[in-house]
């Protein structure tokens, strides 16, 4: 991921994902991924993210500029990402999502090493925006 805009996490988020990569078994490159997207976002309180970012277990609307294909996908924790349509934090979109606001666009390296432009269009749901903070 070359293209890397400026993120936001909550505070909240970043404790959990912290908790989370202390308690794997198999730490790799993905979790030191997101260990670097994690040291070099801004952190906010739960309550005060603005509601068109990306947080954990928010629905985003993407858009892939070089095929025109949309994605709906709801970043989620490892054990939840068996379900279609939810992406582990793990993934490398998933890393690349956190944070992300409205109108942003990423470099997203696909699983065969394809480069993709991928632009957040909307946040369809975002527990923080819905005072659920237990998710």
């Amino acid at each position: 991921m070359s293209n890397k805009p400026a993120i936001t996490v909550t505070r909240l988020d970043m404790q959990r994902l912290e908790q989370m990569l202390d308690n794997l078994d198999d730490y790799g490159a993905a979790a030191e991924a997101l260990e670097a997207e994690l040291a070099r976002a801004s952190f906010v309180g739960h309550t005060e993210i603005a509601n068109d970012i990306v947080t954990m277990n928010s629905r985003a609307h993407c858009y892939e500029e070089v095929s025109g294909t949309e994605y709906q996908l709801t970043l989620v924790y490892p054990p939840q990402a068996g379900i279609e349509g939810n992406v582990s934090i793990l993934a490398p979109i998933g890393t690349a999502l956190l944070g992300l606001s409205v109108g942003q666009t990423i470099d997203w390296q696909t699983p065969k090493g394809k480069t993709l432009k991928l632009t957040l269009k909307k946040v369809e749901y975002q527990p923080e925006a819905e005072k659920e903070y237990t998710l």
